[in-house]
Order: structure tokens, then C-alpha cells, then sequence
């Protein structure tokens, strides 16, 4: 493995703002997909502030690397 540790965000409308029950899984926003943690979490706070007035939006930061490589989980 290079040393990208990829990272997806994305985000849509939950059910309850302390949940993650996406409301509409089909129409799911895919901010991008990004090489390193910094990166994905500019981008989600970006995604986040723009929605700051909906409180059942929510964005999310997915660690890509861990479900490709889950025997590396110790790398972070």
C-alpha cells in the first residue's frame, strides 16, 4: 500500500442529529474522496458549515483505508 491513507466523506439527512440514520440512502452527497485525514476533515467542515442551518444534515469521515487493509487498523 502507498502512503495514502484514503478517506471518503459524505453526508445527507439523519433521522435524529445524534444518530447516524441516513433518512434517504439513494441521494447520499459524496463530498469526495481524499489521500489523508487532514484533507477529508477540511473538506468536512466545509460540507458541514454550508449546512449549519439543517440540523439533520450530518457529514461523515470514513477511514477507506481501514475496510481495504483492516489487518493495518493500527496505523490510524
Amino acid at each position: 500500500m502507498s502512503n495514502a491513507l484514503l478517506h471518503l466523506v459524505f453526508g445527507g439527512k439523519v433521522s435524529d442529529p445524534q444518530s447516524q440514520d441516513f433518512v434517504d440512502p439513494d441521494n447520499l452527497e459524496v463530498v469526495g474522496i481524499y489521500p489523508n485525514y487532514a484533507k477529508a476533515l477540511t473538506a468536512w467542515r466545509g460540507a458541514s458549515q454550508a449546512n449549519v442551518d439543517d440540523a439533520n444534515m450530518k457529514y461523515v469521515i470514513v477511514h477507506l483505508h481501514r475496510l481495504l487493509e483492516p489487518e493495518d487498523n493500527h496505523e490510524a
